[in-house]
């Protein structure tokens, strides 16, 4: 079984920063995507940003400038490092984990983000 656990949510004031956490444990031989998505109340699920195992990274236009994804391959964890909060950037954070390019096999149960304007 794969495990994927996120951490870092929390409250904060617009402007301010949060740095998410997550990491992929269990019986998994080689990520290839990782990443994290968002979920704001009402609206459906969207990518927030994702990076390959190489490095490369892709993130939504709402959060360029603002929100860096990174990764460590060897202890199967994703950061995303969020500035500049604003009130729109509220939701829950899921963060997900492939064995393919592509395409997301598992997903954590979500770290709740609030920015208060």
């Amino acid at each position: 079984q794969v495990q994927v656990a996120e951490s870092g949510g929390g409250l904060v004031q617009a402007g301010g920063s949060l740095r998410l956490s997550c990491s992929v444990s269990g019986t998994i031989f080689s990520i290839a995507d990782m990443g994290w998505y968002r979920q704001a109340p009402g609206k459906q699920r969207e990518l927030v940003a994702t990076i390959t195992r190489a490095g490369d990274t892709n993130s939504a236009t709402s959060v360029k400038g603002r929100f860096t994804i990174s990764r460590d391959n060897t202890n199967n964890t994703v950061l995303l490092q969020m500035n500049s909060l604003k009130p729109e950037d509220t939701g829950v954070y899921y963060c997900a984990a492939g064995v393919m390019q592509n395409v997301m096999n598992y997903w954590g149960k979500g770290t709740l983000v609030t920015v208060s304007s």
